[in-house]
Order: structure tokens, then C-alpha cells, then sequence
């Protein structure tokens, strides 16, 4: 009997995979965690595992992906300035969450810019999956923003855009990539009832 296609090719992707991309997904698991327990060096994690990312992704052909990380990289300072000098007033900043018109406009805005970006795309010829490209990097560069600012409903948000991800890099041939954001995944779901727990208590 015959290896299907698919298994042959995901035995060979994993026998072929680059150190690098292991690196950065092994600094990218280590983001997650540190970021749960609230953490500011979440952020250097965050920036060296997206700086190695941008590099990958960019040589993969994903542009959409290579701008999202580089968009990371500098998402990372922010985040780790923004943490460090609330921890100054605050030892535990505080966490807070949208309301339900601020989340309906969040989905709207992401959605309008994720058929937007992926028309674009698909004009140009620039990516293997635009949809699924587009879509990843719009909600993940607004979610970043709500990470950094410690909305509440940030890790939920994660849950469905780290799911979107995996089918996007299971695409595309990055087997490390999926391995961390099927991490990704369970660390996002255990990240809301860690800040959850923190919400109520405060």
C-alpha cells in the first residue's frame, strides 16, 4: 500500500525542517507563556522569535505573514514598554475588557480588511492562500493591539485565529509552525482563565 500524497509530503517537510523555524517556534511557545502570567518578557521572546519568522516567511513566498511578523517585532517593544511602565505604577496593570458594540465593530473592521487585503492578493498573485493569509495577519495585528493593552477577550480572539493558522501553515508545508500553534491553542484558552481569574479579582 501506497503513502497518500499528504503523508508523504508532511514526512518529508518534517525531515527537511529548518532549525531556525524550530527556534522561533520553541521563543514563540515561551511568548505565550510568560504572556499568561503576565509577564513583560514575554516581549523579548516575541521579538526575536517574529524577527527570525519575517525572514522564514518572506523566503516561503507568504508576504502577508513576513509583514505580520515584522509588524510583531515592533509590536514586541511597544508591548514590553507598555507592560514595564504599568508594572511601575501597578504591580498587576490592570486588565479590562470591550463591551459588545466594541467587539461587533472589531469583527466588522477585521472582516472588511481581511476581503480587502485578500482581493489585493489575488490581483497580484502574491500568495498561496490569500484568504486564509489575509484573514491571519488582519485579526492578528488588531488582537496584538488588544493584547498589548491588556483586553480581556484578546485570548478568545486567539483561539480562533491560532485554529485559521494551522490550516494555513498545514497549507503551505510549516510542520514546526503548526506544532506551536496547536501550543498555541491549548496556552490561549488557559491564558483567558488565568486573566479571567485576575479580571474578577480585581
Amino acid at each position: 500500500m501506497t503513502d497518500s500524497p499528504l503523508i508523504s509530503s508532511m514526512v518529508h517537510s518534517l525531515s527537511t525542517l529548518s532549525g531556525w523555524e524550530v527556534f522561533a517556534s520553541v521563543l514563540g511557545i515561551g511568548y505565550i507563556i510568560f504572556a499568561a502570567k503576565e509577564s513583560q518578557w514575554c516581549w523579548p521572546l516575541a521579538f526575536f522569535s517574529t524577527l527570525i519568522y519575517t525572514v522564514i516567511f518572506w523566503k516561503g513566498q507568504l508576504p502577508m505573514q513576513a509583514m505580520l511578523n515584522f509588524y510583531y517585532m515592533a509590536m514586541a517593544i511597544y508591548g514590553y514598554k507598555l507592560w514595564q511602565k504599568q508594572g511601575e505604577a501597578n504591580p498587576v496593570a490592570v486588565i479590562n475588557r470591550l463591551s459588545w458594540p466594541q467587539q461587533f465593530t472589531f469583527l466588522i473592521l477585521g472582516s472588511l480588511l481581511t476581503f480587502a487585503t485578500a482581493n489585493y492578493l489575488i490581483s497580484i498573485g502574491a500568495s498561496q492562500s490569500p484568504y486564509l493569509d489575509a484573514g491571519v495577519t488582519v485579526f492578528s495585528v488588531l488582537n496584538t493591539v488588544l493584547m498589548a493593552r491588556k483586553v480581556l477577550q484578546n485570548w478568545l480572539y486567539w483561539i480562533v485565529i491560532d485554529a485559521a493558522a494551522i490550516v494555513l501553515y498545514a497549507q503551505t508545508g510549516y510542520y514546526a509552525t503548526i506544532v506551536m500553534f496547536a501550543i498555541y491553542l491549548v496556552l490561549a484558552l488557559l491564558g483567558y482563565i488565568s486573566w479571567m481569574k485576575l479580571y474578577y479579582r480585581e
